[in-house]
This record gives structure tokens, sequence and C-alpha cells, in this order.
């Protein structure tokens, strides 16, 4: 029957598995039981918290530590892993599972990132995907674990849930702590901050480009462009974000400044990994200086490698775009890069995206300053933050009024189906038209 005709097609069942996810989340938070007072939990807290959880964002309007109970916790940490691992990862998995296998073009209309993955290598990559996952959330957790007990004296049954906690989160760069001040408490602590950042760094990349480095561990040559452009592009944010943090934030009173050296080369290489979509802070965010925000802003809407669990634009759409941008000021009829040409069909695509993702954001920006008396720093790094599901604010999240909440509600779900997916889904006819109109010229600039 046609009414289900959109759930035959992946395209159009992720936003819809996305949604059914949310909505059992929040179905779940409401429940008297995880709700660490009396009664259950005011509505728009719930649907926030499970949109959050479910797009790996993080960001939050009441205290996870202090507001939900350790079952409402445990729902949080469910959802961010299914929104993690991939409503859209389980699409292909069932469709494998179901004895056929979703067709190229489907999935690849499923991707904002373009990941370009075979039919043949995609049972792989899931694979690939499940395996890393346990074993990246698991060591993290042991390592976390043991230091909770061994140095900050918690016991093994609380060592062991934040420490779990903190590892699944990392890796799914959801940004949600099991305490009050995320992990502000152990800004002086390598043996605790370390272990995340080397998680969210390594799901960051992406599972393709996980997939790549495992099969040729020294075949960078025989690597592809997708790969070279993420390994490449990662290097060089977290080296300039560093660069950028640490000198910013120097002589700053209220973050890096009061520290030893040390700790501020930790911590300057922490605020540089975080943007990346993690969300965690080891310094107070309202007291980072302008310049500093500014950098957050760029580093939030790059985002991460594609295919992985981070979010923003993806580093290959950035790099994609500055291509052309780059080949139309040189005057070259192709955008190339690596002695390779990059097919017109995804240049539009990357520009698609980038116009999209600017559109939602500086419309959520405005609507959120009309409603509100912030200022637009803020604002706009609460706007980024939610589309490029980070979850990092300056904490303004709890003071923003309902129907704020709602925008950035709008703007977590969008950030994490994919601007690209949206469209498409909601597209009447999936084909291209048999015929083309008569080229016209309009004048440019």
């Amino acid at each position: 029957m046609r009414i289900f005709a959109p759930l035959s097609k992946p395209v159009r069942l992720i936003p819809l598995l996305f949604l059914a996810a949310i909505a059992i989340g929040t179905l779940l938070l409401l429940l008297p039981i995880a709700h660490a007072g009396p009664g259950g939990a005011p509505l728009i807290v719930a649907l926030f918290t499970a949109t959050s959880a479910v797009s790996v964002t993080g960001l939050i309007t009441v205290d996870t530590a202090t507001f939900w109970t350790p079952f409402g916790q445990a729902v949080i940490l469910l959802l961010f892993q299914i929104g993690g691992f991939g409503i859209m990862t389980a699409a292909v998995v069932l469709g494998l599972v179901a004895g056929r296998d979703i067709r190229l073009r489907d999935r690849i209309l499923t991707r904002v990132e373009r990941s370009r993955l075979a039919a043949g290598n995609a049972q792989g990559v899931l694979y690939l995907a499940l395996k890393v996952t346990l074993l990246l959330e698991g060591t993290s957790a042991v390592v976390l674990a043991l230091r909770l007990r061994a140095v900050y004296h918690e016991n093994w049954g609380e060592a062991l849930w934040h420490g779990v906690f903190h590892a699944v989160s990392a890796f799914n760069n959801a940004g949600f702590s099991s305490y009050s001040d995320s992990v502000m408490r152990f800004q002086n602590d390598v043996w605790m901050l370390g272990p995340l950042m080397i998680a969210v760094i390594v799901s960051s990349l992406g599972f393709p480009v996980l997939q790549e480095i495992r099969n040729r561990p020294r075949g960078w040559r025989g690597w592809t462009i997708h790969s070279k452009i993420t390994l490449i592009g990662t290097a060089v944010l977290l080296v300039g974000g560093f660069v950028a943090m640490l000198a910013a934030e120097w002589n700053n009173p209220g973050t890096l400044g009061p520290m030893s050296v040390g700790d501020k080369i930790l911590n300057a290489g922490f605020l540089s990994v975080m943007p990346r979509t993690a969300g965690f802070n080891s310094v107070n965010m309202a007291a980072l200086r302008s310049e500093t925000l500014s950098f957050h802003y760029v580093l939030m809407f790059i985002g991460g490698g594609s295919a992985g669990t981070a979010g923003g634009i993806k580093i290959t759409t950035f790099v994609l775009v500055m291509l052309v941008v780059w080949s139309e000021i040189r005057g070259r009829r192709d955008a190339t890069i690596m002695g390779r040409r990059v097919e017109t069909r995804l240049e539009r695509q990357a520009l698609t995206v980038v116009v999209l993702a600017s559109m939602l954001i500086g419309t959520g920006t405005i609507i959120l300053l009309s409603v509100t008396h912030l200022p637009l720093h803020d604002v706009l790094f609460e706007c980024i933050s939610a589309f490029s599901t980070v979850g990092l604010s300056t904490g303004i999240t709890g003071r923003v009024p309902v129907s704020g909440q709602l925008v950035l509600i709008v703007l977590m779900y969008v950030g994490r189906v994919g601007t690209i997916t949206i469209a498409t889904a909601l597209a009447l006819s999936d084909g291209r038209k048999p015929y083309r109109y008569p080229k016209e010229n309009p004048i440019v600039g």
C-alpha cells in the first residue's frame, strides 16, 4: 500500500527511527522512577534531554547528576549509545538480516558525508564499528574506573558507573557527564582527560577511515582521498585549535591563567578536541574570551569525520567547498585534490550541506534572540553547538524559554539526521527528470 511506501526506503526510514527513539526515550524519562524529585519530570525537560541524548549532543536544561535517578541516567546512557552507534547503521543491519542489501543509491542518499562505501563493504564496516565501539568504550571505562577508585576514593560501584558513563559518552561524542561540573574537577588529571580525548578523536575519524587504517596500516598511497582528507584535516584542526586556545587563554584568570604550564597544555588540548562534537568541558566555558568562542564556532561547525559519531558539516564537506572556491579563484574548470578531480555532483552536495546548515543556524539564532535577552555571541554559540551536536554551552541552555528550547530540539534533530537526509526524505520524487530546461546565465556579483 502506498501509505507504507515511505517506510520501504532507508532514506525515509532513518528520520522516523530517530523520532521513534526520541519518543521512547521521552516516555521513559517521564516515569517517576527516572526523576530524583517528587513525581515525574516536566514534558519539555524529558523531550529536550531525550533529543539531546539520541542526537549525541549533550546540551542539558537540568543537572544530569542531581535531577535524574540512576534509572534516568541509565536511560540517557542507552539513548546516546543508540544514537552514537547510529540508527542509520541499524537500518543497514536490518536490511542485511532480511536478506536484501540496501541499494547503494539509497544508502548514499542517507549520508550527508558521502562516505562512498561499496555495497560489499557495508557489512565489514558494521562489524568493525561494533568491535571498535566495544574495545574503546571498554578500555576507557576500565582506565577511568580504576583512576576514580585509586585516586578519588570512590567506592567500586560509583567508580564503575562513572567510568562507564563517561567512556560511552566520550566515544559517542555525546558530552553527557554524571558529574554536575562536567569534568572540571579533573582539569589537572591527564589520566582522566586523556582517555576521554583519545575516545573522542578515534570515534570522530569515522568508521570507513578506521577500516582503511586496519586494512592498509602502511598503505598511505593506496588510501582513498576521503581517508587522506579526514586524517590531514583532523590533524590540522587539532593542532590549529590547540595553538589558538593556548594563545588566547594563556593569561585568562577564569580559565588557563592560574594553571601550571603542564596543565595549561593539557586543558588547551582538551579545549581543542571537545568542539569536535564531544561536549565535555574542563574549564568554565562562560569565562572564555571572545576570540576563543570564535575559534569554537569554526571547530564546531566543521565537526569531525564522516560515517562516525561526530557531528558538524564534516571535514570532507568543508574541504570540498574550499576546493571549489579555490578552483574558481584560480579560474580552473575542475576542483582537484591529490591528483584527483572532484565530481560536480559532490561539489553541489557539499555546497548544499553548507548552505542549509548556515541557514538553519542563522534562523535558529534569530529566533532565540527574539525570545530572549541573551547576547548574540552566547546565542550563536548555543545554536552552532546544537546543530553540530557538540553539547558545549556558555551556560545559557537552562535560561532559554520553552519556545527557544523547541528551536534547539529541532536543530539537534536535524543536525544529527542530516540536512540532505531530511530534504530527500521530504521529496516526493527520488528520480531525475528526463528533460533539461534551456540554459540562462544570470549575472553573478
